[in-house]
């Protein structure tokens, strides 16, 4: 799947188009921010608690939540990617396909 559209809730504005997004992108924006300091640290956990607040062991913590989150868009990707693959094949219907899909995405 591709995102083709984005909207701003702030200010109402919708742009139509092709978009790429990545597993990252996806990522809750809290997920993104530590992973951008981890990044900056130079994917050191010694500087990165050298600069904040949190010691050793919350930040392997949140590194650890952080890859199982990505590790599970992942896993989710690969499953809608397979749901879409049984459609085109005609190993299941429309219908199916949409309810296996809505269950993967938790609607």
């Amino acid at each position: 799947m591709q995102t083709a559209a984005m909207f701003c809730a702030a200010c109402g504005v919708k742009i139509e188009g092709n978009f790429s997004e990545t597993f990252f992108d996806r990522l809750a924006p809290e997920d993104q921010k530590f992973l951008e300091q981890y990044l900056l640290a130079g994917f050191s956990i010694k500087t990165l608690e050298q600069n904040g607040s949190l010691g050793y062991a919350a930040i392997r913590t949140r590194l650890d939540r952080l890859i199982a989150n990505y590790e599970a868009l992942k896993k989710m990707d690969a499953q809608k990617k397979a749901v879409l693959e049984q459609l085109r094949n005609g190993e299941i219907s429309v219908t199916e396909a949409k309810q296996k899909l809505e269950k993967l995405s938790g609607e």
